[in-house]
């Protein structure tokens, strides 16, 4: 009898543990699903999109559903070049509104994350004030100390306060004299008109979302207070335009050569002491 009861009892734990579980489960996972459209909007859409924060690179998306049907926006998030090439006339129209830049598609779109952006979308849209308005960067005149500031956090003589590389590691500006700048990334002369001035730009830097730079700036962001001083080092080379450097390939070019004659010359002298033989030395000895 006692065991039964207690076979009784420790069913209903279970069954009530069950039911905890199953609505925990069902919370984080709403939790977790309300968190995707979110982040992915953060990490893949800020830079070129506001909403309700006016237009930068791409346009404001606030009320979006009100200026295109749904499907037509699904069908746009998951192939937009597509749609571009069959000469759609909206999408035409909106190339032509960004000055000819051409939206690709985000990674790993999917048919459901396409209907979840557009529903994060329109909640956003009926805020007062959207999360994604954009960035409250100064509108103040730039001065000659910011352009010096943003000049040492390009070259990284100042280091950025999160730890994240500096812009010359891949990048270069045409200004720059002898080897100085990467050539992995584009050549930042004219970034500042090709994102269409100072927040189009600083939305870029707060949230780079190239394949290259997401990776590395989702985890050490540029500082807030780092925007300005470079996007008024970057205006001041578009300003300035200087012309391409093209000496700095050639002596690239000749220095890598001859690094790589010293090199083998030295290897060779080294080599020319190794040890050779044991017999031949020998029965010339002999």
């Amino acid at each position: 009898m006692r065991h039964f009861k207690l076979e009784s009892l420790a069913s209903k734990l279970n069954w009530r543990f069950a039911g905890i579980s199953s609505v925990f489960a069902l919370f984080l996972c709403t939790s977790l699903l309300a968190q995707v459209p979110t982040e992915y909007y953060k990490q893949n859409c800020v830079s070129c999109h506001t909403i309700g924060g006016g237009r930068l690179t791409g346009p404001d998306l606030k009320d979006l559903s009100k200026r295109q049907d749904r499907e037509w926006l699904v069908n746009w998030l998951m192939d937009p070049e597509g749609i571009l090439k069959s000469g759609d006339p909206y999408a035409v129209k909106m190339q032509k509104e960004s000055r000819g830049a051409v939206m690709t598609r985000s990674p790993g779109m999917t048919k459901s994350l396409a209907i979840a952006l557009l529903d994060l979308i329109d909640e956003e849209s009926k805020l007062e004030k959207s999360q994604f308005a954009g960035s409250q960067i100064s509108d103040r005149p730039l001065l000659q100390e910011d352009i010096d500031e943003g000049l040492a956090l390009f070259m990284g003589s100042t280091k950025l306060k999160n730890g994240g590389p500096s812009c010359v590691s891949c990048h270069v500006v045409n200004s720059l004299d002898g080897l100085s700048g990467g050539r992995l990334g584009l050549n930042l002369t004219r970034a500042y008109a090709r994102l269409e001035g100072r927040k189009g730009l600083s939305a870029w830097l707060i949230s780079p979302p190239s394949k290259m730079m997401n990776p590395i700036y989702k985890k050490y962001p540029i500082d807030e207070e780092e925007i300005l001083p470079l996007v008024a080092f970057l205006k001041n080379e578009t300003e300035k335009d200087a012309p391409e450097n093209t000496s700095a390939m050639i002596n690239f070019l000749l220095f890598g050569i001859g690094g790589a004659v010293l090199l083998l010359v030295l290897f060779d002298l080294i080599w020319n002491k190794r040890f050779r033989a044991v017999r031949e030395p020998m029965v010339k000895g002999n």
